[in-house]
């Protein structure tokens, strides 16, 4: 078995960024120098197997570059934790726009903002001509929050072309039973929707709620606001383009609750943009519940996390997950594995039995008994 996985990326930003900077960092080493990831060896494939070999973006300062330039190239603003990133021989190519850009960030300056490039914009025979030639196995979709034309663009392509596709934001294709049914049918694999960080906003609030729940602690009321000054945080004070984010974020947290909150209750979302933190988040999380006696208690937690590479962790396992899955010749959403590391995916799970169900499935093992 040849040990590569072929990557294309469609959105060259601050994520892609750290996933590549990270392909990179983990060129050498061994499983004892396996600091930040959860699995050194995924189902045969380690960090250096995986090779990019296709990129799109639409702007100017990325298209016609290495990706290992493009990656450093504004707006990005993303720490540079990898001394060295070698070419990788792939070319930004032309993206479509579609809805990828919102109207407002043409108000900001460019260093913080797109520069939409002038050339012509790819169809999808094009792009499937891409995927098929330079042989990838994966398109990851990194596209910004509210890309929803954008991003059923390429998952079309990852359909024709046979690849498996990896949506890491918040635009509903493998949780949503149409396009899950026609990944199905065409045997291609699909993990998603919307990654969850390693130690993120949103995972911390689950375990915190699932900690309430097994404790016999009621909780009451729940807010998480978050503020961060990268292109995702600006692109986001669209609060129309929110709205499946927003869903995301707060399904993911309800659906480890004891009960479900009501709407008033709970408020689960992005907050506000603040240039100077860059790709820096900061997560304000409170939780108002009762103890024993209906005794009242709350908790307040400040959560300060790089974001992108903070993502980029889980990223580098859904692209190995998802290539096990074409080895073994599976199609359609990979269940387990987008229960672990997505915040809104076809099926919820807890973190323990999504946890224990991954495990099981890149050990090729019939998943646990669930609890639930």
């Amino acid at each position: 078995m040849d040990p590569t996985i072929n990557i294309a990326i469609a959105g060259v930003g601050n994520c892609a960024s750290s996933l590549v900077q990270g392909i990179a960092h983990y060129q050498n080493g061994g499983a004892n120098e396996q600091i930040g990831l959860m699995h050194w060896d995924l189902g045969g494939y380690r960090p250096k197997d995986l090779k990019v070999v296709a990129a799109w973006d639409v702007d100017s300062r990325k298209v016609g570059r290495d990706v290992n330039e493009a990656i450093f190239a504004k707006p990005n603003c993303t720490q540079h934790f990898s001394d060295h990133v070698p070419p990788t021989g792939a070319r930004v190519l032309m993206g479509k726009r579609l809805d990828g850009i919102a109207d407002h960030m043409a108000d900001y300056h460019p260093e913080r903002t797109f520069m939409p490039a002038d050339d012509a914009e790819p169809n999808q025979a094009e792009v499937v001509r891409v995927l098929k030639e330079t042989g990838a196995h994966v398109l990851m979709n990194y596209l910004p929050v509210g890309s929803q034309q954008a991003s059923e663009f390429y998952a079309e392509c990852a359909l024709e072309a046979g690849v498996a596709f990896v949506n890491c934001i918040p635009v509903f294709i493998a949780s949503d039973p149409a396009w899950a049914e026609r990944f199905q049918a065409r045997g291609v694999p699909i993990i998603g929707d919307d990654i969850k960080a390693q130690v993120g906003a949103t995972i911390v609030h689950r375990v915190l709620t699932d900690l309430f729940h097994k404790r016999g602690v009621r909780l009451d009321r729940t807010y998480q606001l978050n503020t961060g000054g990268n292109t995702d945080f600006l692109n986001m004070l669209n609060r129309s383009r929110l709205a499946s984010k927003k869903e995301s974020k707060t399904e993911a947290v309800q659906a480890v609750a004891e009960r479900r909150l009501d709407d008033e209750n709970i408020h689960v979302g992005p907050s506000d943009y603040v240039a100077w933190q860059n790709d820096n988040k900061v997560c304000f999380l409170r939780m108002e519940g009762r103890l024993f006696g209906g005794v009242p208690m709350n908790l307040e937690l400040r959560l300060s996390v790089e974001d992108s590479p903070n993502s980029a962790g889980v990223a580098i396992d859904m692209v190995r997950c998802a290539k096990v899955a074409m080895d073994r010749g599976l199609g359609g959403p990979v269940i387990a594995p987008a229960a672990f590391f997505c915040k809104h995916p076809p099926e919820q799970m807890t973190d323990d039995e999504a946890l224990d169900a991954t495990e099981a499935f890149i050990r090729g093992e019939p998943a646990p008994k669930r609890l639930h």
